[in-house]
């Protein structure tokens, strides 16, 4: 199951630095969301995967079968400032879109003087 989780992560982040280096806007966006998901999906396997308990202890388990809560305290977080840096990303193209009229940035080669 491991393998195949990195093989996605992998995946994840050809396909963001793929858009990010395309000339849309919207496409820029799509990129930063898979590569941070796929950074997310990295932190979280990097802890390993225990099937089973989830990371409370009690009297009867040993501390060995349980889940690393720290690789998912840091995941849920990093979920949050990946939303904030995309809806800032989205409120950018927003406004870039309303002063420029365009999307695309080969368009932008002239500049005013």
């Amino acid at each position: 199951m491991e393998i195949l989780l990195a093989i996605l992560t992998g995946i994840l982040y050809t396909t963001g630095v793929y858009l990010v280096l395309r000339r849309s806007i919207l496409k820029f966006i799509i990129g930063i969301i898979f590569l941070s998901n796929a950074t997310n999906l990295l932190v979280f396997l990097s802890a390993g995967l225990v099937q089973g308990s989830p990371a409370f202890i009690t009297a009867d388990t040993s501390p060995q079968l349980q889940a690393d809560p720290i690789p998912q305290a840091l995941v849920l977080t990093a979920i949050v400032i990946g939303f904030g840096i995309v809806v800032f990303t989205l409120a950018l193209k927003y406004k870039f879109f309303n002063t420029t009229g365009t999307d695309d940035l080969d368009q932008l080669k002239q500049t005013d003087n």
